[in-house]
């Protein structure tokens, strides 16, 4: 069995990791798009055809089902890569997990971008999944250019100023964007209040992970021996992983880069 991946940089390392662990017997391709990154200040349009043009290095590689590993390319490319890959390789989309989210009562905050925040499909995700509970959205300035490139004090600065623009008592966060799930512990450590309830954080990865399974008909056996490959695609070229993966326990898992199958 192979799975791919695609985002423009490394937030596709979440839930790769999450396929990693589900079933270590999978081989791995991961494509991104270093020469084009990052997606989220791009048009739709823009962001659309260099969507395409990773998916379809993916797909050369004839995996058995391809992730979109980034909010932004779901909300922007999802048809489009469906309607250029599907049926022949399922496409699975990022969204953000509002609905388990809210089902633990709130108040929740969304952390994302500033280009998701308050944009109209935010909006009706909250609108569709939210059930009546309190949601705040919270733009997070800097976060996902800073956890890409592994900078600490970026990242520590980003989550401190996102962390003070969320209400006192919220319960849940929501991780918008999928860069935000490498760093996970700090935002938590940032945003519990000193005598509530312990943070409950929502990410996408595992989810996203046992979903690309069930669509390709495989079953989850993470005591499987760890005998899957993972290839690295660089817009397009077969690579290495980009250096800053290896800051986090994600890229480490994925270390040890051989061809795929």
């Amino acid at each position: 069995m192979k799975i791919a991946l695609m985002d423009s940089g490394i937030g596709l390392l979440a839930a790769t990791a999450a396929v990693r662990r589900l079933r270590p017997d999978a081989d791995l391709v991961l494509s991104l798009d270093p020469e084009g990154m990052p997606w989220g200040p791009r048009t739709p349009e823009d962001l659309t055809a260099r969507a395409v043009a990773v998916a379809e290095a993916a797909a050369a590689r004839r995996p058995d089902a391809l992730i979109v590993g980034c909010n932004t390319a779901t909300v922007h490319a999802l048809p489009a890569l469906r309607a250029r890959l599907e049926p022949e390789i399922p496409v699975i989309g990022t969204v953000p997990a509002i609905k388990p989210a809210a089902a633990g009562g709130g108040p929740v905050a969304i952390w994302a971008t500033p280009a998701t925040t308050g944009s109209p499909y935010q909006r009706n995700l909250i609108r569709d999944f939210a059930d009546g509970v309190p949601v705040a959205e919270v733009p997070c300035w800097g976060l996902a250019e800073a956890v890409e490139q592994a900078d600490e004090t970026a990242i520590d600065a980003a989550v401190a100023a996102a962390a003070a623009l969320t209400p006192e008592d919220v319960t849940t966060v929501v991780l918008g964007c999928t860069h935000y799930e490498l760093v996970a512990e700090r935002i938590r450590a940032a945003v519990q209040r000193p005598g509530r309830p312990p943070l409950v954080l929502h990410g996408s990865a595992g989810a996203v992970a046992a979903q690309a399974l069930r669509r390709v008909g495989a079953g989850l056996h993470p005591e499987s021996e760890a005998l899957g490959t993972v290839t690295v695609l660089l817009s397009g070229q077969e690579g290495t992983l980009p250096a800053p993966a290896l800051a986090y326990a994600e890229g480490r898992l994925l270390q040890e880069v051989s061809p795929a199958r």
